[in-house]
């Protein structure tokens, strides 16, 4: 509803139909003399508009591959078109009366020109977020949006040689990266730098972003990709490198896809002495790699107990006992759930940092180290 429609809406409580206009008028005094928010009268004139946090609207969802989907959002007030090539964001969604948050890479080149972003969403079997996204949410809807973050960028100027080492779904970081490239050789009439690019899916109706892959191939002299098809050729092995790209070792390396992948690339770089030389992206937080020593953590105001393992998050543990805390996104992104550590320590799964007893936490990001108590 417009602001027009709803200062001329009737007042409340009255007679079916009646419309008079010292009903009407009864209701726009009555509206307009109950105490609301700036954001209130905002969103009644653009649901865009925000002085509390990013919005955004999705403009289309475009299909990329059978189970992925570029989705393109024009967001609102107070959004940065000037991130960096390779960043990520955040996006709620409000569905089933709740709010499901997830970050996703950024695919579009930094503009201020056209004022939309896009991301792009592989479904997967375990992600309810992501299926819905990609075969389920309708244009229009407008999304909740945390301001692009991430050090995995390309800089501005780039190296003069660089090589991309992608598999899945870990390709969309690195096409913000060749977008903006692409752009900025037309705008500032150069070539692209040169770039090989190394991309891994099961089959070619499994690549993301195929035809534009295939664009780039084609129009620019220094682009080369290499494209496997692993349910044919198997995985690409790193012993490959010599044969596919055989001066990699000169080169500045992005790499995005798999924990495993990754953990390779990390070992393959180090044993060459070239670790200063590998810029890694991982999707997904190794609660193994950082994770606390689990323990007993208390609630003391519910006054209830449990005894977790170290990976099993404060707010995840609260729900098995019914220790209800607030929560938003679930993801350390939107800081709903932060409560008071009154005794012991807690580690962030996400960074490792520890916090201590008088300290703040995220319940949804943080874990036990030990015995602890919460004021919740």
């Amino acid at each position: 509803m417009g602001l027009k429609e709803w200062i001329e809406k009737p007042a409340a409580h009255v007679a079916p139909g009646e419309k008079s206009l010292s009903n009407v008028l009864r209701g726009a005094v009555a509206r307009l003399t109950t105490p609301l928010l700036p954001d209130d009268y905002l969103h009644l004139v653009n649901p865009l508009w925000s002085a509390r946090e990013l919005r955004g609207r999705i403009v289309s969802v475009r299909q990329e591959t059978p189970d992925s989907a570029t989705i393109v959002i024009r967001p609102g007030w107070g959004f940065d078109f000037g991130y960096a090539p390779g960043q990520y964001i955040g996006i709620g969604l409000h569905i089933e009366g709740r709010w499901h948050w997830r970050s996703y890479s950024l695919t579009s080149s930094p503009t201020w020109d056209d004022k939309v972003i896009s991301i792009a969403v592989k479904a997967m079997p375990e992600g309810f977020l992501s299926s819905h996204l990609v075969g389920g949410v309708p244009e229009g809807t407008v999304v909740r949006l945390a301001a692009p973050k991430g050090d995995f960028v390309l800089p501005d100027p780039p190296p003069a040689k660089i090589l991309f080492l992608t598999a899945g779904s870990g390709i969309t970081p690195i096409m913000s990266m060749l977008r903006t490239l692409d752009r900025r050789a037309i705008e500032r009439e150069l070539d692209l730098p040169d770039v090989v690019h190394i991309h891994s899916a099961p089959t070619a109706e499994n690549v993301m972003f195929r035809s534009e892959l295939e664009r780039f191939d084609a129009t620019h002299d220094r682009f080369r990709v290499h494209v496997r098809h692993t349910r044919e050729k198997g995985k690409f092995a790193l012993s490959e490198l010599d044969e596919v790209c055989p001066d990699w070792r000169e080169r500045q390396t992005w790499a995005c896809g798999p924990q495993q992948m990754l953990d390779d690339i990390t070992a393959h770089w180090a044993a060459e002495g070239l670790e200063d030389r590998v810029h890694l992206e991982r999707f997904a937080v190794s609660r193994a790699d950082t994770s606390g020593s689990g323990g007993t953590i208390t609630f003391a105001k519910s006054g209830k107990t449990v005894t977790v393992d170290g990976a099993t998050t404060i707010l995840e543990a609260g729900e098995s006992v019914g220790a209800l805390m607030p929560f938003g996104c679930r993801m350390g992104i939107c800081q709903t759930c932060v409560v008071p550590l009154e005794k012991g320590h807690v580690v962030d799964l996400r960074s490792g940092k520890e916090h201590a007893e008088g300290e703040r936490v995220q319940t949804c990001i943080a874990a036990a180290a030990g015995d602890c108590t919460l004021d919740v």
